[in-house]
């Protein structure tokens, strides 16, 4: 059935034949009939990364394989998504080991787009604790894991889908006393002050911090940052300690359609960061939480991307080695200096990591939503600029514009990466917008187009 889709951001929408499959053998039978493709989960990429013209829709392979309470183990079908799987484990004393910022997300994409969370400096992205998955490639179903075809699995950790269809994800839970997070809240003046609360708070699992990015002066930066552990019984409060694991309300707000372009300004993005800044009254605050608003605070607003207008937007992150603390400087720079603020942007800390395409480096991301207007992408571009410049690389699930020479240069090990992609879907069948804007597939890969660059060099040489 053709239908208009887009994913989280609104941006792009495309006309897409889009399938859906509740058995292994009709997935088979997609396969066979309808290519290209692109598997797609539950939507909450932000850009193209599994938009095409033909799009295989997960959602109903979504059946839970096993779960050993007893030792952590976690099996199921690739539709699975994360607040299905909170239902089941939080009750039984267990959570999930890494979770982005939403929990309505497939276990196939947390592994296609080899999600981070807030503990990366602990515990690494969702790569670190999958034991093994099936991924239905072009050759037919492999078993991977990251002492059973290694290739494969690193090329599916990050890959965006491109290695094949991921079918079945074990993988390992965090044991906790308790669904409650003792958390802390420490204002910082600016930039400066906040780096040097993440290295002092560095043993905390969680660390994540807000920044108002529209901020000059002495107040260049300023932010929150908030921490978090799991919390024992003992530090419950009595009301807290009846139900220990007692999972969070299901009560939802909703945006029921897009706003006006206009609500979102240079003014209104001030006026909120100015009430979020100031909502903490003191400089520190400390209490227990249930997990739900310290993990997925937007969650409590279903449909919340509305908020940005019928044109969509964008979420623009990427990550800056950990030496590189001046391009930070300098990106923040450049959007307070163009008053394109934006009412979520984040800052997380990442430690030592850099598989074969996963986005995470030991270092500093930093994530920013915007509005798609005029002059945005040209703005964009710049940025991209200096993130280069700073031996940084912007993260594939957000994307919804890099340039491909973007992309090839930032990402150091992209060729190995093309090349384990060309083995597993050798005959493009799995393919998105994203990839073939990246050359990545249905176009020459980079590689042969800088040998063709200088061939034509050395021929224009020899006319001349």
């Amino acid at each position: 059935m053709q239908k208009r889709l887009a994913n989280w951001g609104n941006y792009p929408v495309v006309a897409s034949e889009e399938s859906s499959f509740s058995r292994e053998d009709q997935l088979q039978d997609l396969l066979h009939t309808q290519t290209p493709l692109i598997a797609r989960g539950n939507g909450r990429c932000y850009g193209d990364a599994s938009l095409g013209t033909h799009s295989i829709s997960t959602l109903k392979y979504d059946k839970v394989l096993s779960f050993d309470i007893e030792k952590g183990l976690f099996e199921c079908q690739a539709g699975v998504t994360l607040d299905q799987i909170l239902d089941i484990i939080v009750p039984k004393g267990w959570f999930l080991p890494v979770t982005p910022g939403t929990k309505f997300i497939t276990v196939g994409g947390a592994v296609a787009s080899d999600v981070h969370g807030k503990n990366h400096h602990v515990d690494g992205a969702f790569s670190n604790q999958v034991v093994s998955m099936d991924v239905i490639t072009s050759q037919g179903l492999i078993t991977c894991s990251p002492d059973q075809e290694p290739d494969l699995y690193w090329a599916t950790c990050g890959g965006m889908g491109l290695t094949g269809i991921i079918t079945r994800v074990q993988f390992r839970l965090k044991k906790v006393e308790t669904s409650y997070i003792k958390q802390k809240q420490i204002k910082a003046r600016n930039l400066d002050e906040v780096i040097r609360l993440f290295e002092e708070n560095k043993h905390y699992t969680y660390s994540v911090a807000w920044i108002d990015c529209l901020q000059k002066g002495d107040s260049f930066g300023r932010s929150i940052l908030i921490l978090g552990e799991h919390a024992t019984k003992a530090e419950l409060s009595p009301q807290q300690a009846q139900a220990p694991l007692q999972l969070p309300s299901k009560k939802k707000l909703t945006i029921p359609f897009n706003l006006p372009s206009f609500v979102l300004n240079t003014f209104t993005v001030k006026a909120f960061n100015w009430l979020y800044y100031a909502k903490n009254t003191k400089r520190e605050i400390n209490n227990v939480v249930s997990y739900e608003p310290f993990f997925y605070p937007l969650d409590a607003f279903l449909h919340w991307n509305r908020g940005y207008g019928k044109a969509g937007f964008v979420q623009y992150q990427f990550v800056l080695p950990m030496d590189q603390k001046q391009g930070l400087v300098e990106i923040l720079q450049r959007i307070s200096s163009k008053g394109l603020g934006s009412f979520l942007a984040v800052l997380k800390v990442f430690g030592k990591q850099d598989n074969l395409i996963s986005f995470p480096m030991e270092g500093y991301t930093l994530a920013l939503d915007f509005p798609v207007r005029k002059g945005l992408f040209e703005f964009l571009d710049e940025l991209d600029a200096l993130v280069l410049q700073y031996g940084g690389r912007l993260y594939l699930s957000k994307d919804a514009r890099m340039k491909q020479e973007v992309f090839w240069q930032s990402y150091p090990h992209v060729q190995r990466f093309a090349g384990i992609v060309k083995q597993y879907n050798s005959d493009n069948r799995f393919r998105s917008l994203q990839s073939d804007r990246l050359l990545l597939t249905a176009a020459p890969s980079a590689a042969e187009l800088i040998m063709n660059n200088e061939e034509l060099i050395i021929r224009e040489a020899v006319v001349k």
